[in-house]
């Protein structure tokens, strides 16, 4: 009977579970039985993506942004007590599973409430650092308390400069047990020809999900050019529309998401760190707009612009013209790391 090992991403926008994707396909190859564990468009996705594969259904943090970024903190205080609620309730759902099955070990993309001490517990973070502007010394202290209750820290970065998560995945005072992975992406870059001029996509919680698209597919309707926009909604079945120059799907799998990138000469994204590390993998030109209030984001986008990578803006300062600075940037570029899955795996 294989050995069973939990990876349980968060339900936060659609990155936490796509990063997991080279995860899973990992312990496959490595002899075991992933069991998928999470709520939400992210357990969707991975259902779609692993059919086969068993899971859990976790409670929702039901994080929500408001319509307002400026709100954003003050949102996501009101609603930390139902978040520790969900924690509480996941941590006993895992405890529960564990008595049933033949399950080794842990790996939670940000879930802080899948653990527990009888398995090695896991825990996958690119924020040793959370930024939260003049609080950020309390949320980073909140973040790593939790992350203290897991065995060991995996950080999908490389520990030197150059590296993609800036000081959000670095801190020399931090006395947790910390694995430098390298950035993890489901992609492999191919010599491929352009097709598309601009291919947009979407993911996050909501309203400010919504709220880009209905902003980018306004201004694009002016856009001479070839779009396809991936709207980052996992529903039953995909849908395509087309209109004028655009193509609007719904959701794309790996597979068609991944040739579609690469054939398309710019991607419009929020710059999710996730994100970030698909199209550095794959050598990709990108305009970025961070998610309003998302001081994480934020921090990338700029930090991205100053390095001469990506230019970005603020969502609601947005407009076409802005697209003309992308020739005068560099482009995200791949860090050439190969993850040893074969050493991280021997904590099970």
């Amino acid at each position: 009977m294989k050995k069973k090992i939990i990876v349980a991403p968060l339900n936060w926008g659609l990155g936490h579970a796509t990063r997991c994707i080279p995860i899973i396909e990992a312990l496959i190859n490595h002899n075991f039985t992933p069991i998928i564990a999470s709520d939400g468009s992210p357990l969707r996705l991975l259902r779609k993506e692993f059919p086969h594969l068993p899971f859990i259904e976790l409670p929702s943090y039901n994080i929500t942004y408001a319509q307002n970024g400026k709100l954003f903190k003050l949102k996501l205080l009101k609603d930390s007590p139902s978040i520790l609620k969900a924690i509480k309730e996941e941590n006993k759902i895992i405890s529960r599973t564990l008595e049933d099955t033949n399950i080794v070990g842990i790996i939670s993309d940000n879930r802080f409430g899948v653990r527990n001490k009888k398995v090695p517990s896991v825990f996958i973070t690119h924020q040793l650092n959370v930024l939260s502007g003049n609080t950020s010394w309390l949320s980073t202290k909140i973040h790593q308390n939790f992350i203290k209750k897991f065995d060991t820290c995996w950080v999908p970065d490389v520990q030197e400069a150059p590296n993609l998560s800036g000081q959000l995945g670095h801190d020399s005072s931090i006395d947790i047990p910390i694995k430098y992975i390298g950035p993890l992406s489901r992609f492999t870059p191919k010599t491929v020809a352009i097709k598309n001029d601009i291919m947009v996509l979407l993911s996050g919680p909501e309203p400010q999900r919504t709220l880009l698209e209905e902003k980018l597919l306004s201004e694009l309707n002016a856009y001479s050019g070839n779009v396809i926009f991936v709207k980052g909604v996992i529903e039953d079945q995909q849908t395509i529309s087309s209109g004028n120059n655009i193509s609007v799907y719904n959701y794309m799998t790996s597979e068609l998401l991944e040739k579609t990138i690469q054939e398309s000469e710019l991607i419009i994204a929020r710059s999710g760190y996730t994100t970030i590390m698909d199209l550095a993998k794959l050598n990709k030109k990108a305009f970025f707009i961070p998610t309003p209030g998302q001081f994480e984001q934020e921090y990338l986008a700029k930090r991205l612009t100053e390095m001469r990578l990506v230019p970005s803006a603020k969502q609601k300062e947005f407009t076409l013209k802005k697209l003309n600075d992308v020739n005068s940037y560099y482009g995200l570029k791949s860090i050439d790391t190969t993850i040893d899955f074969k050493t991280l795996l021997n904590l099970f």
